[in-house]
C-alpha cells in the first residue's frame, strides 16, 4: 500500500506544525507565560510520534526508489539484481508497518490519554469482603502498573478492619496511563468465597473504580476561599513524626462538599500539595462530567452506587473466569488478577 495525496498532505502539514510549535516553544516570551508553554509543549507532544513516523517512512521511499532505479539500470548483474529485489521486500514490509501505524495515530485522540491519573478504589456492597476485594484490586493495578513501567504512589487510604482497603487513591505516572487505564472505571464484581467466610457460602461483592486525569494548577482554578484546611496527627506506622507531629492534611471543598485526607508524606505542605492535587482531579472530573451532561444529556456517572447489578466485569473465582460485560467476552482469571490487563 502506498499512502495517498490526502494522507501525504495531511502529514506535511502535521510536520509543519511540529516545526512551528518548535520554534515558538524556544521563544523566551513563551518560555516566561507558564501557561501557553504547557500548551504548546502538550500540543508539539501530541504529534511528535507522528511527526517521526513519517520522516522514517520518507527515509524508506527514498530507499526504495534508489533500489528500483538500480534494477532498472542496463547492464545490471543478476546476482545484485535479485539482492536488490529482497531489500525491496523487506523495506515494503516495513513501509506496511509504518502506514498502519501513522493511519491509527491520526484517528482523532482523547486529550487526556497522555495524562497521569489518580486511581480511586472504594469498596462497595459486601462488607469487609467489599474491603478485601478492593485491596486485591489495589494490588492488580500496581502488578499492571509495573508491566508498563510506570510509576505508582500512595495518596490516601482508609484500611479495612480484616484487610483491604474501604478507600484507596494513588498516583500512577508513565506514559499514556490514562488513555491505558481509562477504561476500567465502573463497578468490578467478585463471586468467591471470602476468607471472613466460615461455612463456605460464596458470595458476591463490588469495588468501585475511578480513573481521573491528573490535572495542572493551572487549568483548574480553586478559590483559597473555597478551602477549609486543618492539619492533624498522623496515625500509623512512619516513624518519629507519627502522632507527634500534626503533619497529616484534612481538607474540605466547600462548594462541592468533596474532602480529603491525606497523611502519606512525612511533612505538612507535602500532604498540602498532594490533597491540592487530588483535589484538582476530581473538580476537573466534575466539570468534565458537566459538560458532557449538557451536550449528551444525563448519563451515570462513572461508578454508578456501587450496585451489585452496575458492574463492567465479574471475577468468578469458582469458575477462574474474568467476564468483561462490555464486551460480553470471558477472559482467564488468573491473567487478569495477575496484571495483565492488556
Amino acid at each position: 500500500m502506498v499512502m495517498d495525496d490526502f494522507m501525504l498532505q495531511k502529514l506535511s502539514s502535521i510536520k509543519r506544525t511540529f516545526d512551528a510549535l518548535t520554534e515558538r516553544i524556544s521563544d523566551p516570551d513563551i518560555l516566561n507565560d507558564r501557561v501557553q508553554a504547557l500548551s504548546l509543549t502538550r500540543e508539539r507532544s501530541a504529534i511528535e510520534s507522528t511527526v517521526e513516523a513519517f520522516e522514517t517512512w520518507k527515509s524508506l521511499m527514498e530507499e526504495r526508489k534508489s533500489l528500483l532505479e538500480l534494477e532498472q539500470e542496463d547492464g545490471i548483474d543478476s546476482e545484485l539484481k535479485e539482492m536488490s529485489r529482497e531489500e525491496g521486500k523487506e523495506i515494503d514490509h516495513k513501509m506496511q508497518i509504518l502506514e498502519d501505524e501513522i493511519t491509527l495515530m491520526l484517528l482523532p485522540k482523547d486529550p487526556n490519554d497522555d495524562r497521569n491519573v489518580m486511581l480511586e478504589i472504594r469498596a462497595g456492597t459486601g462488607g469487609d469482603e467489599a474491603s478485601i476485594w478492593a485491596g486485591d484490586l489495589v494490588s492488580l493495578y500496581k502488578r499492571y502498573a509495573d508491566t508498563q513501567n510506570w510509576v505508582v504512589s500512595s495518596v490516601s487510604e482508609s484500611e479495612g478492619e480484616f484487610g483491604g482497603y474501604k478507600t484507596c487513591v494513588v498516583k500512577i505516572t508513565g506514559e499514556y496511563v490514562y488513555s491505558k487505564l481509562k477504561y476500567e472505571s465502573g463497578v468490578h464484581r467478585v463471586q468467591r468465597v471470602p476468607a471472613t467466610e466460615t461455612s463456605g457460602r460464596v458470595h458476591t461483592s463490588t469495588a468501585t473504580v475511578a480513573v481521573m486525569p491528573e490535572v495542572d494548577e493551572v487549568e483548574v482554578h480553586i478559590n483559597p476561599e473555597d478551602i477549609e484546611m486543618k492539619t492533624a496527627r498522623a496515625s500509623g506506622a512512619g516513624g518519629q513524626n507519627v502522632n507527634k507531629v500534626e503533619s497529616a492534611i484534612d481538607l474540605m471543598h466547600k462548594p462541592t462538599g468533596i474532602r480529603i485526607f491525606c497523611q502519606q508524606m512525612r511533612t505538612q505542605k507535602g500532604n498540602k500539595d498532594i490533597a491540592l492535587q487530588l483535589l484538582r482531579a476530581k473538580l476537573y472530573e466534575l466539570e468534565v462530567e458537566k459538560q458532557s451532561n449538557e451536550i449528551y444529556g444525563l448519563r451515570k456517572s462513572q461508578v454508578g452506587t456501587g450496585a451489585r447489578s452496575e458492574k463492567i466485569r465479574t471475577y468468578n473465582w469458582k469458575d477462574s473466569r474474568c467476564t468483561d460485560h462490555r464486551l460480553n467476552q470471558n477472559f482467564p482469571l488468573q491473567g487478569i488478577i495477575s496484571g495483565d490487563l492488556n
